[in-house]
């Protein structure tokens, strides 16, 4: 009987053991899942106070480090990038050898060239295709433009392309602009984004895809590439770095529009055929993403539509547009033709021309060139303030929104119609 007591109190106090001990494990790893918790979100602050930190030292150097005007830079080295042979990219130092600013991801630089038998600098704009955080270098890379298909020997290619590829040598020196341009990634943001680029579109939206590896970006990134095949395809392994850098964050899909027979799918490429919507939506889970375009106009234009199609919201939607194929909507000139055969007067003051403008002769930019009157330009997008010019008396109409607006009494004339009668100083 006192045994059976004995036995019957021990397995007692063995319950109430294990009951505490349940207890105790209990509360430990409760502890245990707070310091986790903890760890993580400490982590993250970390993170985060490191990013804002790197955005303030951008903005900070900015506006420490940028010049007006023209600055001399030397090529310091130049580098094919694809198999094709026809896209370059030119490191460029700073000649006197002073500290650069950072560029916001997606912006270019502006090059004054000195190109024989041209009558006059030649203006261009190139996407910045380096880390915005590189210090002592820029980098451009620059795809020579054939000649128009099916024309003859006599018809030459990109007049600056083919200047960069042929002509331009490491240690030369270059005019150039400080970095410029609308297009450039949402650095506040912690949205998800998604880039995409065709062809040598890829400069300034691989850009974007360094930032955000280079800055600790927590966001979700991915990036869409499409070009013909592996002749085309160029800087492949920076974007491969990136990805590698961090697979659950960044991704790339590579599509192939013509893919040849040594093209191995799932090794040099990921998708055949062309970029759509309805490609990106196997590997995206919704629309709920910022996204940033640059390619071939027809490309650009497409992808808008199908995103617009697919709900997301036109604040979300950021594309870039060099030359005059731009995709942006363009807005009705009421003050022009008001009725048939009648035009608007527009006065070159300083060339000493007054002439009828109509709807039919584009833009200001483009009727001045039609008749012989030299005004400096660059992208002829509205991009990069090259053609700005002073308005001595009345007023324009934009057909696309400028990347920055021009000083009061002066237009961007290269994406502007006159809106009414107007004399311009040029």
């Amino acid at each position: 009987m006192v045994l059976a007591l004995q036995i019957c109190g021990g397995l007692i106090v063995l319950a109430a053991l294990l009951q505490a001990g349940t207890g105790l494990v209990g509360q430990v790893n409760g502890v245990l899942r707070r310091r986790r918790m903890d760890q993580r979100r400490l982590e993250a602050f970390n993170t985060q106070t490191d990013i804002l930190v790197r955005r303030g030292e951008v903005a900070r150097r900015r506006g420490e480090l940028t010049w007006s005007g023209k600055r001399k830079f030397r090529v310091v080295k130049k580098r094919i990038e694809n198999r094709a042979g026809d896209i370059c990219s030119f490191y460029l130092e700073a000649h006197d050898g002073g500290a650069l600013p950072p560029f916001l991801p997606g912006q270019f630089l502006t090059f004054e060239l000195a190109i024989p038998q041209q009558p006059g600098p030649v203006v261009r704009c190139y996407s910045l295709s380096g880390s915005p955080l590189m210090r002592d270098r820029y980098r451009v890379s620059i795809k020579r433009v054939p000649p128009p298909p099916k024309a003859g020997p006599e018809v030459p290619g990109g007049l600056s392309s083919g200047f960069f590829h042929g002509t331009l040598k490491e240690s030369d020196i270059v005019d150039v602009m400080a970095p410029n341009g609308g297009f450039h990634l949402d650095m506040n943001s912690e949205r998800p984004v998604v880039l995409i680029a065709g062809g040598v579109g890829l400069t300034p939206v691989l850009s974007m895809f360094k930032w955000l590896a280079d800055s600790g970006s927590k966001r979700e990134a991915w990036f869409f590439y499409a070009v013909r095949n592996s002749g085309d395809i160029a800087l492949r392994e920076e974007i491969q770095e990136i990805v590698n850098s961090n697979k659950r964050q960044f991704h790339s899909v590579i599509v192939y529009s013509a893919p040849t027979d040594e093209c191995v799918r799932g090794k040099d490429y990921d998708v055949p055929g062309f970029l759509t919507v309805d490609v990106m939506k196997r590997y995206l889970k919704s629309s709920n993403y910022e996204f940033y375009i640059c390619g071939p106009p027809p490309m650009m234009e497409g992808t808008v539509k199908q995103l617009s199609e697919w709900g997301v919201p036109e604040s979300d939607i950021h594309f870039e547009a060099f030359g005059p194929a731009s995709v942006k909507s363009v807005k009705k000139t009421e003050a022009a033709d008001a009725a048939p055969g009648t035009g608007v007067n527009v006065e070159f003051t300083r060339s000493g021309k007054s002439l009828v403008w109509m709807k039919s002769a584009g833009t200001l930019l483009e009727f001045a060139d039609a008749n012989g009157i030299r005004i400096n330009s660059g992208c002829r997008a509205g991009n990069c303030g090259t053609c700005v010019t002073a308005v001595k008396r009345g007023k324009v109409t934009y057909l696309t929104k400028p990347a920055s607006s021009p000083a009061q009494g002066s237009a961007l004339i290269c994406v502007a119609h006159p809106d009414g009668d107007i004399a311009l100083d040029a």
